[in-house]
């Protein structure tokens, strides 16, 4: 599974394109999602978007990540919008049945997706990839259900929820290796839910430079992406 920084940026030319795939939520919203096939493979990643965004958000990001040795399935969340031309699908479905949008809502869309994942492709490690609110809830996810999965990559984590400490508690039973990134003046955000997170397994990364919030940090159109990309290649290379 290690890949170079270089290896995968040679190798994302050859990547399979991406397949539409939905299924429901526990309250019967259908979700939308990018599924990005990547043969021979035992590990799979779990990509969730920002706030007002879509599963648009990976377009760039998911084909890097399959030319690593991972599949991937982009999520449209039920709070969210449109970014790169993709329109979010759950969102709009959502709304046109009345149901709440909200960041917490979105937690039941997570569940959903890790079941759906774990019943469909049945990978043998299953990692979860948040940005921004999303990343956040990766991380609650991760405290609620200790042994569900096998590591969290979270791009820009922060209290968004009400309560100053709604992801730290969940943090605080965390058993898997977590890596949590973001621009730089935002480490505020993160630095108490980082530091309730328990064990050695914690990995963190600020850039040099000012940065950029969420997983989009990653995009080719900034000057500093390639930090963060090996930053978290060499974290999902030391995944167990």
């Amino acid at each position: 599974m290690k890949v170079s920084l270089i290896g995968m940026l040679l190798l994302c030319c050859s990547v399979q394109s991406q397949q539409f795939v939905h299924f429901n939520s526990s309250d019967g919203l259908e979700i939308s999602s990018d599924y990005y096939a990547k043969q021979g493979t035992s590990t799979f990643i779990l990509l969730f978007h920002q706030a007002g965004w879509s599963r648009g958000e990976y377009r760039e990001i998911a084909p890097k990540l399959n030319a690593m040795g991972y599949a991937c399935l982009a999520v449209d969340l039920r709070s969210g919008g449109a970014v790169n031309g993709v329109v979010n699908e759950t969102n709009r479905k959502a709304k046109a049945k009345g149901m709440a949008t909200t960041y917490k809502e979105a937690f039941k869309d997570i569940e959903a997706a890790v079941n759906f994942v774990k019943t469909t492709y049945k990978p043998e490690k299953l990692i979860l990839w948040g940005s921004s609110y999303s990343s956040a809830l990766v991380l609650k996810y991760a405290g609620d259900h200790p042994t569900a999965v096998q590591a969290i990559v979270s791009f820009a984590p922060g209290e968004y929820f009400g309560s100053k400490t709604y992801i730290a508690d969940s943090a605080k039973h965390i058993e898997v290796p977590t890596f949590i990134t973001s621009a730089k003046n935002e480490y505020k955000n993160w630095k108490a839910i980082h530091a309730a997170i328990p064990g050695t397994q914690k990995k963190s990364y600020l850039p040099d430079t000012s940065g950029n919030h969420g997983s989009r940090a990653l995009w080719e159109k900034f000057n500093d992406h390639k930090g963060y990309w090996e930053a978290v290649s060499e974290f999902l290379n030391t995944v167990p």
